[in-house]
């Protein structure tokens, strides 16, 4: 019992030692990198997954030709959110335009070590009825669809950070903080392209119970906080409800987690940095995803240690 007790102590405390390690030598390169070059680094990680970084804000968001937009949206997504460590609110808004459904959603909460916010586009290929509307594939909105959007996000009345320009999906995530989706609230204010599809909007909208919205020209500026007809899939049962609060643990645990690793650091870009060089080489690689030339060939030893292939394996 001793002897286990013993090299189970061993083990834990050499890993300590090993992550303690990696740590000041992580601190020590980011330290060494100028801004233009960790910016440079950082927007090499995250570009490939569809995102990119404002210093300004210290905030995240997704680009316009995003990896996700392929998907398209269904209400599965947001059923099963809590399962990925995906915890918010929600506000779908479903509508008829011009022979097709549309569907313009917002999302405030917990995404795992992020905080943040969405706004999305969709549309059906045609007429959705009602009960359809949850088993439905929606298709994201063209670049000839996207809508000018603004977001501003507020935490206990304090404001977050700020998003605005044309978009079909216009999100912001700060990374390593945490919070409840109660707690958070959001402004948005989006700019329709005709007078006919503004009306049909605000028309669902105002279906939805207590939600405060105003109309000024062609633009619909909304408040979405707590309570706000919002559709929580924590809400909807017993057992979603446990299984939210102990995905919100979870994301406390991580947050608390990446907090201590990535110290002293402040800004997400640096934090993110940190945890970076705090992986393995091979996982960096990886995430890098730089295209390298690889030879197929099995029986070629030297072109799998070598970045470029040998002469004789590109004839």
């Amino acid at each position: 019992m001793y002897l286990l007790f013993g090299c189970m102590l061993a083990i834990v405390l050499i890993v300590l030692l090993f992550c303690g390690y990696r740590r000041r030598k992580a601190r020590k390169k980011v330290c060494a990198m100028t801004c233009e070059e960790r910016l440079e680094t950082v927007e090499t990680i995250i570009t490939p997954f569809g995102y990119c970084y404002n210093p300004g804000q210290d905030c995240f968001s997704t680009t316009i030709d995003a990896p996700q937009r392929k998907f398209g949206y269904t209400a599965l997504y947001d059923r099963y959110a809590a399962r990925f460590g995906m915890v918010f609110d929600c506000l779908p808004v479903y509508f008829d335009y011009r022979e097709r459904t549309w569907l313009i959603e917002f999302w405030k909460g917990q995404y795992g070590i992020n905080m943040g916010c969405e706004v999305g586009i969709y549309h059906a290929e045609g007429l959705v009825s009602s009960l359809s509307e949850k088993t439905t594939l929606f298709h994201s909105a063209d670049d000839d669809e996207m809508m000018p959007i603004s977001v501003r996000l507020y935490r206990g009345g304090n404001p977050v950070c700020e998003n605005c320009g044309r978009h079909w999906w216009l999100t912001m995530f700060r990374m390593g903080a945490y919070c409840e989706p109660r707690d958070l609230e959001m402004r948005i204010a989006v700019t329709f392209p005709n007078v006919e599809m503004e009306h049909a909007f605000v028309a669902a909208l105002r279906e939805k119970e207590g939600v405060e919205c105003s109309v000024r020209g062609l633009q619909v500026q909304i408040l979405f906080c707590e309570g706000t007809g919002s559709c929580t899939p924590c809400n909807r049962s017993i057992f979603r409800r446990l299984r939210c609060r102990f995905a919100q643990w979870k994301n406390r645990v991580a947050c608390k987690l990446f907090l201590w690793v990535t110290k002293p650091f402040v800004c997400g870009m640096d934090r993110l940095l940190c945890l970076y060089f705090c992986l393995p080489r091979l996982i960096r690689r990886i995430l890098c995803d730089k295209k390298r030339e690889r030879c197929r060939r099995k029986c070629c030893r030297r072109c799998r240690r070598c970045r470029r292939c040998c002469r004789g394996c590109r004839r």
